[in-house]
């Protein structure tokens, strides 16, 4: 959402969200890094914090809008399926932006008791439980942006709950299988996701004096964008 001031935590937040997806994507493109997987645990749950605090932010301000903002996600989450498939091998899932579209539905819900915005909530969250094989980060990475924000003013103690929810949505079974037999990068990774929540709203909180480049709308066009580059640099590395 756009605003009239700008929050340089949130967008140093954002601008580090796009920095560990990166991070997470470039072990598809040849190289031998599974430790990659760790900080990009951290990309998807601090997008989902960003959700929150746009949304917190836009409630306090007496801002509307919604609509604009589930229109671009609706939008974007089209246009990046075609180079998400083109750049993960066999994906099983959507791209991660129809998770953020009904994560936003639902959280937005119990944010606005309106009729449409409650009858929505409740459709996003059925949607998410029928279909959550095909959702990246399944019925728990949708609920994730709620959870965060219901802690989003809460003492820090409360992130610790938003980071169960995380870990739920990382219920991969070769993750928790490879942790158990004690593989360093899925144990970190799982530590990853629980802190997460709790390292974003530190980062939220008392960075206010960054100013990093404003992430305005032209950044949805970054997703899909970093799809076909990382693409263009495996076939050029193959």
């Amino acid at each position: 959402m756009h605003m009239r001031t700008r929050d340089g935590a949130l967008d140093l937040l954002k601008w580090l969200a796009l920095l560990s997806m990166l991070l997470d994507h470039l072990r598809y493109v040849g190289f031998s890094a599974d430790w990659l997987y760790v900080p990009g645990r951290l990309a998807f749950p601090w997008f989902c914090l960003a959700m929150a605090a746009n949304l917190a932010r836009a409630d306090s301000l007496k801002v509307d809008g919604r609509w604009r903002y589930l229109g671009w996600l609706l939008l974007f989450s089209a246009l990046s399926e075609i180079p998400y498939r083109l750049f993960i091998p066999d994906p099983d899932t959507l791209n991660v932006l129809p998770t953020l579209v009904l994560g936003l539905l639902v959280a937005r819900g119990w944010q606005q008791p309106t009729s449409v915005a409650r009858l929505l909530s409740v459709a996003a969250a059925l949607l998410a439980m029928l279909f959550s094989k095909y959702l990246m980060f399944g019925f728990f990475g949708v609920l994730l942006p709620l959870a965060l924000l219901l802690v989003y003013r809460r003492p820090w103690y409360f992130s610790l709950l938003a980071g169960l929810v995380c870990l739920a949505a990382n219920q991969w079974q070769v993750l928790y299988l490879a942790a158990r037999v004690g593989n360093a990068a899925a144990i970190l990774g799982l530590i990853a996701c629980l802190i997460a929540p709790l390292l974003g709203l530190f980062l939220l909180r008392h960075a206010q004096g960054v100013k990093p480049p404003p992430m305005r709308r032209w950044a949805y066009a970054l997703y899909p964008l970093h799809f076909l580059l990382l693409l263009a640099v495996r076939q050029v590395i193959a």
